[in-house]
Parts: structure tokens; sequence; C-alpha cells
């Protein structure tokens, strides 16, 4: 058996196109299989921000520079997986397409999460007197179209394999932290839901965003898309910590039960793996552990 990890001691990552990145300390690893089976990876030594300059590290400080670099680091390896995973038959992606499609997305993201919300708000504010009830009505809406999106993406197949290579990366993270030898036996015996997990973040993120924005009253239209934009960072600095110390307490009973609502979530967004999914999670968290 491998030696159990500090409970402060973070592994965690994300998949990719036909593989899976982990980060852990101070190295960055992607593993991703070639058409040919072979698989190829790439790795890297990063500092993070958090970590080189200390006011970036405060607590509700960490969690949007965090969330943003892991966004940029995200795309970079993406693209390397793009460029392994797919054929010379198919078209792969140039750098300058890839940030075009996160602007697109993001733009895409404040439409619907955004702005859509906060025109029902003001559309129904009149005749709701709870400011609470509005908020949650408003966050019922914001929660619903995340849902149906999620939803419409098990209707693509490229989308259900990254989903499976989700799950892999979570059972292997699981497997490390209980200090077990990363086999694809010891692996597949583990959840494929996570409580660190990028999808339980977002909920968190809508259910604080409930709470704060219930301390703006009753503004108009415009003010309100505006205040929401500007309280971004304040929002996912608390989701961090909010799914920071879950992830560390996720043991105790009362942690696993406000964890449920975002395990139940990545239902969705994690299938089960197949071996050779799973051998590609295990080779690259073997290169940053």
């Amino acid at each position: 058996m491998g030696c159990k990890p500090n409970p402060e001691d973070i592994a965690g990552g994300q998949a990719i196109i036909e593989g899976v990145m982990m980060r852990h300390g101070n190295k960055i690893a992607a593993a991703v299989r070639r058409p040919d089976k072979e698989i190829v990876f790439s790795e890297r030594s990063y500092v993070p921000l958090t970590r080189r300059y200390k006011p970036l590290g405060w607590m509700f400080v960490r969690g949007t520079v965090t969330l943003f670099e892991m966004m940029v680091i995200g795309i970079q390896f993406l693209m390397f997986s793009a460029n392994v995973a797919l054929s010379e038959e198919e078209k792969k992606p140039q750098g300058w397409e890839m940030y075009v499609s996160l602007v697109i997305s993001f733009a895409t993201a404040i439409f619907f999460f955004v702005i859509v919300p906060a025109f029902f708000f003001t559309q129904i504010k009149a005749a709701v007197d709870s400011l609470i009830l509005l908020n949650i009505l408003e966050g019922c809406v914001r929660l619903g179209m995340f849902l149906c999106f999620l939803s419409a993406t098990l209707l693509m197949a490229d989308m259900r394999r990254v989903y499976m290579y989700h799950g892999a990366e979570h059972k292997t993270v699981f497997a490390w932290e209980d200090g077990r030898d990363l086999t694809v036996e010891n692996v597949k015996k583990y959840s494929t839901r996570h409580p660190r997990c990028g999808t339980s973040f977002i909920l968190f993120v809508m259910i604080v965003s409930i709470v704060v924005f219930s301390l703006l009253g009753r503004p108009d239209f415009l003010h309100r898309v505006a205040y929401k934009i500007m309280l971004m960072p304040v929002i996912a600095g608390i989701s961090y910590e909010a799914i920071r110390f879950t992830g560390k307490y996720s043991r105790l009973k009362i942690i696993q039960a406000l964890s449920w609502p975002g395990l139940a979530l990545q239902r969705i967004t994690t299938r089960e793996p197949d071996d050779d999914q799973i051998e590609v999670a295990i080779a690259a968290m073997k290169k940053v552990v």
C-alpha cells in the first residue's frame, strides 16, 4: 500500500480530449491517448501566483486567482490534447481559435447566467414581497438553464468520453488520497464523484450568489447586471473556500449532507471509465506525485 498523503496535500486535475491533466504541488502533467493507443505526456513545473505573491494567497482572494490560473492552464493542455488525440485527417484547432471560443463561451455564459436571470428578476420583483424568495426564484432560473445545458452535452458522443475521463480523474485522485497503490484494479473501486470537483464548485457559486445578491436590494436591470459582474470575484472567492472546506472534511456526516447536491450533479458530468481511461489518469498522476 502507498503512503497516505497529508490532508493539506491537495491533488486535482481535469479531463481533456482523450486524456487527463493532473496538478500537485508545483508539478502539472497531462497524459493523452493517441489514435495508435500510445500515451503521450506533457509536463511542466509551475509555481502558482498564490505562492509567488503572498497577498494573492489570502483567504477569499486565492479562489479567484486560482480559478483564472487554472482556466489558462486548462486551455493550454486542452490544445495539447487536441493536437495529440486527433488523427491526421481531422482538423486540429489553432491557438487563436481556442481563445476566440473561450471569449464566445464567456459572453454566452454572461448572457444566460447573468443577463437573463437579472431580466427575470426585474420582471417579477413587483409581484414578490420577500427579497430572499425573489433571489431564490432567480437562482432557480439560473440553475435550470445550467442543468439544461449540462443535459444537452450528454447528446454529444465526444462529451460523453470526456465525462468518462473526468470519472477516471476523480477515481485516481480518490485512490491517491486514500494511500492506495495506483493500479487500475485499485483505482476502479472508487467513486467517480469527488467533493472538490469543478461541477460542485459551480453549484456552490449559484448558492452563494443567492445570498450575496440578496444584499443588493431591488436595483433596476442595468444596475443589477453591473453589480453581479463586479461581484463575481467575491462569489468565486467564497465558493472556493467552501469547496476546500468540504473537500478537507468530506468524511464528516454533516459535510457529506452539504456536499450531496454537488455530488448528485456530477451524475451528469462524470461517467464510469474503462480500464484504458483509468490507465491514462494513473499515468498523469504518477508524473506529479
